[in-house]
């Protein structure tokens, strides 16, 4: 009777894999990250494209839809000032601006204190709170009349009115970006023997700098949104008021051409801010 062999075959020593036929792990990425500017790229050409074509071929009437050559018409027309009233559009836009970006830096000097003080005070916030989220969600036109009748026609009731649209969003955003602070953080520096006031100085506004960034983005946008109802008050120039003028002479063209600088300017300012919330928050999303 014969045995069975009880000795294992020796095994072939480990092989190191070649490093060159290594497929490469590529790292994670959350979804929605990466850039989109070519995406972005081809919706403004696919639109473009769409608008010449129904222009082109007469699907839309130029009374409700005026061709590109028309709009680009009306852009030289209104540069030079041959429009309604006799100013060229860089006397519109200057003054535009002025409003505009006069009622964001007032709105931004005292909306960004009253949301951090409504963060870190019950007092400032139970003082604060009620009267904000009341005309908050009002829109521009129900309040203007009463902004005219206490203020005048002159160009503070015109630079008040976008002032409020912009102070609310950007003094919520700062209020919503005190929690982002850690209690741990504020321990931290508490037990070093910090004061209140180096809290929120190294504390809190750091931490609350990206929704506050995020508000001042926001805000911009509603001012330019409040832009035509506020120089529907006596105004004479200014962007909205060229559009207001237009639309009543059914100048189609130039209604599209005062939207279209008002959301270039717009849209370049957003693309600041977005720069300069890279550059101050470089942290933002990696945390």
């Amino acid at each position: 009777m014969s045995t069975p062999d009880l000795h294992t075959p020796p095994q072939a020593p480990p092989t190191t894999p070649d490093p060159t036929r290594l497929r490469p792990v590529l790292p994670f990425r959350l979804q929605g990250t990466g850039s989109s500017r070519g995406i972005s790229a081809l919706c403004v050409l696919a639109l473009a494209g769409l608008w010449w074509l129904s222009t082109t071929r007469g699907w839309v009437p130029a009374l409700f839809l005026p061709s590109p050559q028309a709009v680009g018409q009306a852009f030289i027309q209104a540069w030079q000032g041959q429009i309604q009233g006799g100013e060229p559009l860089t006397e519109h836009l200057k003054w535009s601006a002025l409003r505009v970006f006069g009622a964001f830096a007032a709105a931004a000097l005292t909306a960004v204190p009253a949301g951090i003080a409504m963060g870190v005070s019950r007092v400032a916030r139970g003082l604060l709170d009620p009267p904000i989220e009341f005309y908050r969600p009002l829109p521009p036109l129900a309040y203007l009349p009463l902004i005219v009748i206490w203020f005048g026609i002159d160009e503070l009731s015109k630079v008040l009115l976008i002032y409020l649209a912009c102070f609310a969003p950007m003094a919520l955003a700062a209020k919503a970006g005190v929690r982002s602070a850690s209690i741990e953080q504020i321990n931290a520096v508490a037990s070093l023997g910090g004061s209140r006031w180096q809290i929120v100085r190294h504390v809190i506004i750091p931490a609350a700098l990206p929704e506050i960034l995020v508000g001042l983005r926001i805000a911009i946008g509603f001012g330019w949104t409040t832009l035509v109802a506020a120089e529907m008050v006596a105004a004479t120039v200014g962007v909205g008021q060229m559009v207001l003028n237009a639309s009543n002479f059914l100048r189609t063209d130039l209604v599209v051409m005062g939207i279209g600088v008002i959301g270039l300017v717009a849209w370049s300012f957003d693309l600041l801010m977005r720069w300069v919330e890279a550059r101050l928050v470089p942290w933002k999303g990696r945390v």
